[in-house]
């Protein structure tokens, strides 16, 4: 199943809860209403962390609202969950990437352990909405990364009991400012300013559940500037897969349902490159990652007002 929070265009009614099919999209609660039943959830972050009667029920509303469908084109898709309690994001999760960094002086160690950082919940921003350079930052790159929701509250959890704990996944985009990343880095801190700028983490279009692929450590993530292709690169090739990391970080570290973890960036980001200063990103441009063959996530780069 497919959840995602939208404005319909053509509307002013506020965000509202949708299932997508294929290029069409239900507003559940508009859905509920007009065959006279109740909702069984009001929100993708409810739908996920209700268990599994919500979304047997809310897959059952669907088929009986049909008719009810619209386009995709008709709405605007925001942040499918706009209110985790925390967005953490995995550091340093592939080799190559590592390579990248400590080529760049943007590394200082080699980890024996995952390692994590918090992106800010007002940093998310929507498919489609434009992302602000600021006029000083000369090195903006791109990070195109898998990132899990959380559907139960997970704390001292078993690395074969993790995927229990996981409801869904979506594209999330670790927007970073490199010079500032690397200026972080030499003081000692971990990545704070870079990665937090506003609209800095692009999320969705919308929430797949965990039925939906095969396999999540088996999916192509892609990243394409101005229609011109800058990466491909698989989750496979992650140092530490979902389970690891939740089991690792909840030693200690509470999550709780509707949280996002993002897996971390993949090899062949814009500072790993050599001509990087060609390939960083500038006001105008069109930037699309997305997961190959299933979904994708649009933002537009724009000039500081």
């Amino acid at each position: 199943m497919r959840l995602a929070t939208f404005i319909d265009k053509t509307k002013n009614n506020g965000p509202r809860f949708g299932i997508v099919r294929g290029d069409r999209i239900v507003d559940v609660i508009a859905a509920a209403d007009a065959l006279r039943r109740p909702a069984p959830a009001t929100s993708v972050k409810a739908a996920l962390t209700t268990g599994p009667q919500t979304l047997k029920a809310l897959d059952e509303l669907a088929d009986a609202a049909k008719a009810l469908f619209v386009p995709v084109s008709s709405v605007k898709f925001l942040p499918p969950i706009s209110d985790p309690s925390k967005f953490f994001c995995v550091g340093k999760n592939t080799k190559k990437h590592r390579e990248e960094l400590l080529a760049n002086q943007m590394l200082t160690e080699i980890p024996n352990e995952p390692t994590g950082f918090i992106k800010l919940v007002d940093t998310l921003s929507g498919d489609g909405d434009e992302v602000a350079k600021p006029a000083d930052i000369t090195t903006l790159d791109y990070e195109p990364e898998l990132c899990y929701v959380i559907g139960k509250r997970a704390h001292r959890i078993k690395k074969a009991e993790a995927m229990d704990y996981v409801a869904g996944f979506t594209l999330t985009n670790d927007v970073s400012a490199r010079e500032i990343q690397k200026r972080e880095v030499a003081s000692g801190s971990r990545f704070w300013t870079a990665k937090n700028m506003p609209g800095f983490a692009p999320t969705g279009p919308y929430v797949l559940t965990m039925d939906e692929v095969p396999n999540t450590a088996d999916l192509w993530v892609t990243c394409d500037v101005n229609g011109q292709r800058r990466l491909r690169s698989n989750t496979g090739d992650y140092l530490y897969q979902i389970a690891d990391v939740l089991a690792h970080f909840s030693r200690y570290v509470v999550f709780q349902p509707g949280d996002l973890i993002a897996m971390g960036a993949p090899s062949g980001v814009a500072v790993g490159q050599p001509n990087a200063a060609e390939l960083y990103l500038r006001p105008g441009d069109d930037m699309v990652i997305a997961f190959e063959g299933i979904m994708s996530l649009r933002t537009k780069i724009v000039a500081e007002p």
